[in-house]
């Protein structure tokens, strides 16, 4: 029997799949925590003063994160 993933696994499955590019530029990505369907991530490293943080945010981490987690409306950096 299959055990089913919790959120919280699939949003980390969702960001592994976009941090080795996000780890080439220098930087990182966490996850804080989820509140209803709000995500909250951490960009540290690089990324975490880059002006261009927020287009990584929301071109590819939420790209990643919905198709991983249909249940999360919308991430958002802390």
């Amino acid at each position: 029997m299959v055990e089913a993933q919790t959120v919280h696994e699939r949003f980390n499955a969702a960001l592994d799949a976009v941090r080795p590019a996000i780890q080439r530029d220098g930087g990182d990505v966490w996850l804080v925590r989820i509140d209803g369907a709000i995500a909250y991530v951490q960009m540290v490293g690089a990324c975490g003063g880059c002006p261009m943080s927020n287009a990584t945010l929301r071109g590819a981490i939420e790209k990643a994160v919905f198709a991983h987690c249909p249940e999360i409306a919308s991430v958002e950096q802390v």
